[in-house]
């Protein structure tokens, strides 16, 4: 019998770690060996229950009341001491998705200091309009809004960018004067906790910050977005999911926030930069294993440069490294779970069944030692087929895209907007004219041109239709994680 490992990834309520109950206990799984590194304290409603309470207590107790200022030093703290920690960070995203150290270290964990470092700023700097009014009878009046925190906020991340997605969400929600009850992903529960002990740490007052582990239904996922104590929901993950948090606030009509699911396009013009755009795309296509919202599923490709295009990617494909997640050659990590991997697997079969030609990928690739239990897959890429394709309509969210030609400006637009999903997408394109026009009519909430995944933190992330409701970033984020109060006053 495999021994149990002995590592607890603990619950945080109240500004301590909760003892964990052997009786309630899930493994945490490193994706990229199947194995268990960890067990994680799954919380009963009762514990939940705790969390809310005590977030509410700390609002009345003056973290609601507290001075921008005071709130924004704290906030910069938590990104000092995530960097004396970052090593820590990096080796708990590792355990949790399996991605290369290159990407937890670039991209995951350094992001997370510049989250609370962003909205530090913007916060501090964050105004209303006032309005001077004429009334009828020849009088003034002054009018103006402040600002106001919503109140006891619920956090529940995904699992493909567990820290990164926490602390966007964390930031603005406690600079804005909240107190925050997370829910990381059942699949990556280390990072939500390890950032616990920071706040903990830099004197975050109890209540703030609370961490409760688990599943989604019949679990903490349920128990936190049911409770009547919540004033919102901001939840990152599927559009199916996203669909039953409406459900579950709307009977007390809370302010949710949900950034879900997409199916990106990519367009190609033949006046293209080709080595530009093929970079490009091989990090828009297979960054993360495919597992980040914003990759690219659908590449629409001019006619006269399929055949180069097509081929430049399968020879970027066929490039990447599949390896041990600590070294740093390895360029592409497992998929999140074995469960996550039948799935990406059903769908390169289905596409196969809808006439599609696999031009690289399409399997399972055999792995030796410790990674042969992992979650791995091929990178694949797909032609001959239509947006008629299930697999042309649907979220794959793995390292897949499908490849087709067009021949006119209006065509591209009509095959890239021809899905009920409007996230992002990408132009890629030398006339600057085209690149704008066509940027601005693709309909999405974010449009990219002759790049992928560029960000201004201080600019609105979001997306329509299937992909969400809402927008994060910078001041947009204030309009969630705030109330306004309007007053007048007569003059």
């Amino acid at each position: 019998m495999t021994a149990q490992p002995e590592q607890w990834i603990r619950n945080y309520v109240d500004g301590g770690f909760v003892d964990p109950d052997p009786t309630r206990a899930f493994p945490a799984i490193d994706p990229a060996a199947g194995t268990a590194y960890a067990r994680v304290h799954e919380a009963d409603e009762d514990l939940v229950d705790r969390a809310v309470r005590s977030a509410r207590a700390a609002l009345d107790a003056g973290w609601a009341d507290s001075a921008v200022s005071a709130r924004a030093a704290l906030m910069r703290k938590v990104a000092d001491r995530i960097e004396e920690r970052f090593d820590e960070f990096v080796a708990a995203e590792i355990a949790d998705t399996g991605k290369p150290i290159t990407q937890a270290r670039k991209l995951d964990v350094a992001r997370a200091p510049m989250n609370f470092r962003a909205y530090a700023d913007v916060v501090s700097a964050a105004g209303q309009d006032s309005f001077i009014t004429e009334t009828a009878d020849g009088g003034r009046a002054l009018n103006y809004a402040v600002r106001k925190p919503l109140g006891v906020v619920a956090i529940i991340v995904p699992w493909n960018l567990p820290l990164l997605l926490l602390t966007w969400k964390v930031a603005p929600a406690l600079m804005s004067g909240n107190a925050v009850v997370v829910k990381p992903s059942e699949d990556t529960p280390a990072t939500a906790s390890l950032l616990a002990e920071v706040m903990d740490e830099v004197g975050v007052p109890r209540g703030v910050y609370n961490v409760v582990q688990g599943f989604g239904a019949d679990s903490a996922g349920a128990f936190l977005t049911g409770h009547p104590g919540i004033d919102g929901v901001t939840f990152t993950g599927s559009s199916a999911t996203g669909t039953h948090v409406m459900k579950t606030v709307a009977p007390r009509v809370r302010p949710v926030s949900l950034e879900l699911g997409g199916k990106n396009a990519a367009v190609v013009f033949d006046d293209v930069d080709l080595g530009e755009a093929i970079d490009g795309l091989s990090r828009s296509i297979f960054t993360n294993t495919g597992q980040v919202c914003l990759c690219t599923e659908r590449v629409y490709i001019q006619r006269g440069i399929f055949d180069d295009v097509a081929a430049g990617l399968v020879e970027r494909a066929e490039k990447l490294r599949l390896g041990p997640p600590t070294d740093f050659d390895t360029t592409t990590g497992p998929l999140i779970s074995q469960k996550h991997r039948e799935k990406v697997q059903h769908y390169m079969d289905l596409a196969v069944q809808e006439g599609a030609q696999v031009i690289t990928g399409g399997g399972v690739p055999r792995m030796e030692g410790g990674l042969a239990g992992g979650s791995w897959i091929e990178p694949t890429l797909w032609t001959g087929l239509t947006n008629d394709a299930r697999v042309m309509r649907e979220e794959v969210f793995g390292p897949v895209a499908g490849l087709v030609p067009f021949d006119s400006e209006d065509e591209a637009i009509r095959l890239a907007n021809d899905t009920e999903y409007g996230l992002a997408a990408a132009v890629w394109t030398n006339d600057l004219r085209r690149g704008h026009r066509v940027a601005q009519k693709m309909n999405v909430g974010m449009s990219w041109v002759n790049t992928w995944y560029l960000r201004d933190l201080r600019s609105p992330f979001g997306g329509v239709g299937l992909s969400g409701i809402g927008r994060e970033g910078g001041e947009a984020a204030l309009h969630f994680y705030t109330e306004p109060t309007n007053v007048c006053v007569a003059l």
